[in-house]
């Protein structure tokens, strides 16, 4: 009886061992109208989609949606001394669309968002970031357009962070996707989106992710 209750306890522990152990703790998403979710009801956002995601796993995460409409990386920056005032564990770091359409300089876009992972990170050593990359139309021309993309990548690559390559993919483009201003996701397109961050993001959420 002894022998067998032992060998029951020893193949229980090598069981927890080999599942990758969810650490615990809050993701926030910083972000602008995609984030937000304008034009749609706000538990049809993909941060509301991801928590749900987060449920269903039986994850000990909660999200906390910081998207402003309108918001470029320096709004996002200007704001953050308010937001970090509870503890963020996870950033899920959804700016610079604004700045594109905007014409903003890509080298002041990059700075910003190198900022605000510095300061989030002074906060905490230890957090974790996901960069959404991004596209804008090449209406500003090709060498701005392809700068911009690349510099979502090249962010990511300093701060050894994870990267969405872009966060709209499968959506943009499908006017069947997007509200009638063919920037903004309709609930099905936020679906989309959803996965998209859901795939980079998961790994993160246990103790053996990056």
């Amino acid at each position: 009886m002894r022998k067998s209750a032992r060998c029951s306890l020893a193949l229980a522990f090598f069981a927890l061992c080999c599942v990758a152990h969810a650490f615990g703790g809050t993701i926030l998403f910083l972000g602008d109208s995609l984030t937000a979710g304008l034009g749609v009801e706000e538990t049809q956002a993909f941060p509301a989609l991801i928590q749900e995601k987060i449920h269903a796993k039986n994850l000990p995460f909660e999200v906390i949606n910081a998207g402003l409409s309108g918001d470029t990386t320096a709004g996002g920056l200007s704001r953050l001394d308010w937001i970090l005032q509870r503890p963020i564990d996870i950033v899920v770091l959804e700016l610079g669309a604004n700045d594109g359409l905007r014409g903003l300089p890509v080298a002041a876009m990059e700075t910003n968002l190198q900022a605000i992972i510095d300061q989030v990170r002074a906060k905490n050593p230890q957090l974790k970031i996901v960069l959404a990359g991004m596209r804008i139309p090449p209406n500003l021309g090709a060498d701005y357009t392809a700068n911009f993309q690349a510099a979502f990548a090249r962010v990511t690559a300093k701060n050894h962070a994870a990267l969405v390559p872009f966060l709209l993919e499968g959506v943009g483009g499908h006017l069947d996707l997007n509200q009638p201003d063919h920037i903004h996701p309709t609930p099905a397109g936020h679906k989309i989106v959803a996965d998209n961050v859901w795939r980079v993001l998961e790994p993160l959420l246990t103790r053996t992710g990056p």
